[in-house]
């Protein structure tokens, strides 16, 4: 296992299943649903179920190596080895095909809260729309 791998990993009991979730995580260039991680996972001739594949998403979720990213009003839920960059995606309609965006756009959005002590911390942005692909095909 490499030292980043090993850093990743530190306080969890290492198995099996968790070194394979996270390698398909390592190597993906888009996020993933559970699914697509079972399945890149049965891919290599490893069982495992889709029931622990989100359990250890839910663990790595927790100790901060996994985000987990809700998108179409919270129906579906695909995950990224957190690399600790702020990015935004977009979402065709159609397909459901993620699409990383290269900027974001609440750069210079300065949010008029009656609070004026809130602090805010975060954000998330959802764009819909329909990709080239899909697009072409009607």
């Amino acid at each position: 296992m490499n030292n980043k791998r090993e850093k990743l990993l530190e306080g969890i009991k290492k198995t099996k299943t968790r070194e394979a979730v996270l390698s398909v995580l390592e190597h993906a260039e888009k996020p993933l649903s559970a699914m697509d991680i079972c399945m890149e996972i049965e891919k290599t001739g490893e069982n495992i179920w889709l029931s622990t594949v989100y359990r250890i998403l839910e663990l790595f979720i927790k100790k901060d190596i996994v985000n987990k990213i809700s998108v179409m009003n919270n129906e579906m839920a695909v995950y990224e080895l957190n690399r600790f960059i702020h990015k935004h995606y977009a979402v065709c309609m159609d397909c459901h095909k993620i699409i990383p965006m290269n900027n974001c756009p609440m750069e210079k959005f300065v949010p008029k809260i009656e609070d004026n002590e809130f602090h805010v911390i975060g954000h998330n942005v959802e764009v819909y729309g329909i990709c080239r692909d899909c697009y072409h095909k009607k």
